[in-house]
């Protein structure tokens, strides 16, 4: 499903991501591990078409994304990728009901049941008309998973999405990227500092200083 071929990411003189491969199945489910800043949301934006890379190749369903435009790769993310961002990125002026139909918007679609059980599967049944400015942090992040995940993507990127969850919530979290890959036949990419979160991946990998991604 997902093939990245010696992707090298350089800003100035520091190379962050340097000549990483990656082969990703649909079903598979992997954890990329690492110390804040190393990297990590980086290379999550390459695969998402969001970062240009300096050289490699970055291949989605027989796709070269590094070859395309910004319309070609808007339309890519918008029918095939789920993307939770470690800032959230949720709309402060709609509701949560709203925020999390956004993707189905997006595709014409209009789904009122799909985006209510998306929102209860994420603890937050019952907070479908609240505002952003009244939830917590841990809720907004919530929010922004059940965005995510509401379009059943083909691929899950997961930039540190249990950061502001307590243990419970954090485990249901990720038990519901487990089994949108098993269930539904996509794939997912978390990357985390947590090695607990990390643990109940198919595969570890872990992001050097140098930028060399290791198999754990």
């Amino acid at each position: 499903m997902l093939k990245l071929v010696a992707v090298s990411k350089r800003f100035g003189a520091r190379t962050v991501l340097k000549r990483i491969s990656l082969e990703l199945a649909a079903g598979e489910y992997v954890a990329i591990l690492g110390e804040s800043g190393i990297g990590k949301s980086t290379l999550l934006n390459a695969i998402a078409g969001l970062e240009p890379v300096d050289e490699g190749q970055i291949v989605f369903e027989g796709a070269d994304i590094t070859a395309m435009d910004d319309d070609a790769l808007t339309l890519l993310r918008r029918e095939n990728y789920g993307f939770v961002f470690q800032a959230f990125h949720v709309l402060p002026q709609l509701s949560v009901e709203q925020n999390v139909a956004l993707p189905l918007l997006l595709r014409g679609i209009t789904d009122s049941p799909r985006v209510r059980r998306a929102i209860g599967a994420v603890g937050l049944g019952g907070r479908e008309g609240s505002t952003p400015r009244e939830l917590s942090g841990g809720e907004l992040q919530r929010v922004a998973i059940a965005r995510a995940l509401v379009g059943e993507p083909r691929l899950v990127l997961a930039d540190e999405p249990t950061g502001n969850l307590d243990p419970e919530n954090a485990r249901q979290v990720l038990e519901l990227f487990r089994k949108q890959t098993k269930e539904k036949g996509a794939a997912a990419i978390l990357a985390t500092h947590s090695e607990q979160a990390a643990a109940g991946c198919d595969r570890r990998y872990r992001l050097s200083g140098d930028g060399l991604l290791l198999l754990d």
